[in-house]
């Protein structure tokens, strides 16, 4: 039991009760997420460097640190807010050795909720310095090392941008490490705000690339009948011991109703689910298949395969299929089956077809609450205006577009209502607009969905006649009894 673990306990490492107190509500969260208390598993999300005033600064202010500490054994790292690290320098070849063996390296995230309680994560999520020593980290791993980590808030937006993180042998003395990061973190902010506002938007991280979810991971949305006997033919052919392979567009949720699916059909197993990587990733990647290759308790979702090298797909397959019995579960996606690389395609044994969220239009709003929830953590509100634009509209791209668009409706209000909706989703299904004609339509209809009014108020609120007003509505093909 977490109870008993000697972290939760020992208050003589930590001045004040403050910092036990969040070791043990970021151990109750880890055992939550279902982290491996044995070991870290590797959460690899790329290494492409992002271009941002953070990262400028930051490196500046780790090569500074890393002179002053060159003959020290310290890991000094810079990380994003998600918590992936973006840069790592050390004058000691042992320690990076040791730092390589979990995984705390360029390209990999050291999250709460993918590592379990460090120094970095608990620093993230509590957007507070944090230190944490030997056996107070999660996973047993970890105990041979002392993490000191500070967040660090860009000084115009007082958006969160990541932190820096600084690691030691647990044995050695640790009482400037906290200190150390805490001025490196204060440096990054002023540097920052020398020298520029601050408000360039925060670069995008190509996330995911080799992930583990446990059984207690996320929960996935009930959707329609055509998504459900999808989800049942994939699950009866992974009992059968076959390959699966969901075809379909990139953003129809192939990958999800895989998961879905080998979650039904193994509900203990851990599913690791990997996309194919970019070329200058492609090496690691490969290399972190040795830890999961064979391991009868996981069921592999492979993404994206059809953009794997032949070279590449041949040395997975050598690990994933070594032997006439399948021991691991494999499922895989691509656009179409011919796109798979022959030494992966000849794996395949069923082949599940996945639609675009336009043709199942009873997935749209089951998806949309599903999203909102997991943005929220909670239940969210729409209002019956919102739900008729959303069922509406055609989406284009598919399930990607209708996630973002939930984003950033509940980043806005507590309601998901019209006037947090892109003004082409108002447009609904109708004949090809233009940008202004869209924009002027969907105004026309989050107006007329506020609340009761006149014809003559809502001209006069838009700035045209009454009669201007029901011309638009008769060329936009406006429905007025959805539209109240």
């Amino acid at each position: 039991m977490i109870d008993d673990h000697p972290a939760l306990n020992r208050r003589d490492d930590v001045p004040g009760t403050l910092v036990p107190g969040r070791l043990r509500a970021s151990w109750l969260r880890s055992e939550r997420y279902g982290i491996s208390i044995d070991a870290v598993e590797p959460v690899f999300a790329g290494t492409e460097p992002p271009e941002s005033l953070f990262h400028e600064c930051g490196n500046e202010v780790l090569a500074d640190l890393h002179r002053t500490l060159s003959s020290e054994p310290v890991g000094m790292m810079l990380t994003d807010a998600d918590g992936v690290v973006l840069s790592r320098v050390s004058g000691d070849h042992s320690l990076l050795r040791a730092l390589d063996a979990v995984h705390l390296a360029p390209g990999f995230g050291y999250s709460e909720r993918e590592v379990g309680t460090n120094g970095l994560g608990l620093a993230l999520a509590d957007i507070a310095p944090t230190l944490v020593r030997a056996e107070q980290h999660y996973s047993h791993s970890l105990t041979g090392f002392t993490c000191a980590a500070a967040p660090v808030v860009d000084p115009a937006t007082g958006r969160l941008e990541g932190a820096v993180n600084l690691t030691t042998w647990a044995r050695t003395s640790s009482d400037l490490l906290l200190t150390l990061a805490r001025s490196a973190a204060s440096t990054i902010r002023t540097s920052m705000l020398a020298r520029g506002s601050g408000n360039t938007p925060r670069p995008t991280t190509r996330r995911g690339l080799f992930r583990i979810v446990h059984a207690a991971g996320r929960a996935v949305a009930d959707l329609g009948s055509e998504w459900t006997t999808a989800v049942a033919e994939a699950r009866s052919a992974m009992d059968d011991g076959m390959a699966v392979a969901a075809i379909g567009s990139a953003s129809s949720g192939r990958s999800t109703l895989l998961e879905q699916s080998a979650r039904a059909a193994f509900p203990r197993h851990r599913i690791l689910i990997a996309s194919a990587p970019e070329p200058n990733d492609l090496q690691t990647w490969l290399d972190l298949w040795s830890f999961e290759a064979g391991r009868p308790d996981t069921a592999i979702v492979v993404r994206d395969v059809d953009a794997l090298p032949a070279y590449a797909a041949e040395h997975l397959d050598g690990l994933l299929f070594a032997s006439d019995i399948l021991r691991m579960p494999v499922s895989m996606t691509a656009e179409r089956l011919e796109s798979v690389p022959t030494a992966l395609r000849r794996r395949v044994r069923s082949v599940v077809s996945v639609a675009a969220l336009q043709d199942r239009p009873d997935d749209v709003l089951p998806l949309a609450r599903h999203f909102a929830r997991e943005m929220r953590g909670r239940d969210v509100q729409f209002t019956d205006a919102a739900e008729r634009a959303l069922r509406n509209y055609d989406w284009p791209h598919d399930v990607a577009e209708l996630k973002s668009t939930i984003t950033r409706a509940v980043g806005r209000s507590d309601v998901v209502d019209t006037h947090v909706l892109p003004t082409e989703i108002l447009a609904g299904p109708t004949r090809r607009l233009s940008s202004i004609e869209a924009f002027e339509r969907g105004e026309i209809v989050r107006l007329l969905s506020t609340g009761p009014m006149t014809m003559q108020h809502a001209a006069e609120r838009l700035g045209m006649s009454r009669a201007t007003l029901y011309r638009k509505i008769a060329y936009y093909k406006i429905d007025m009894k959805s539209s109240r």
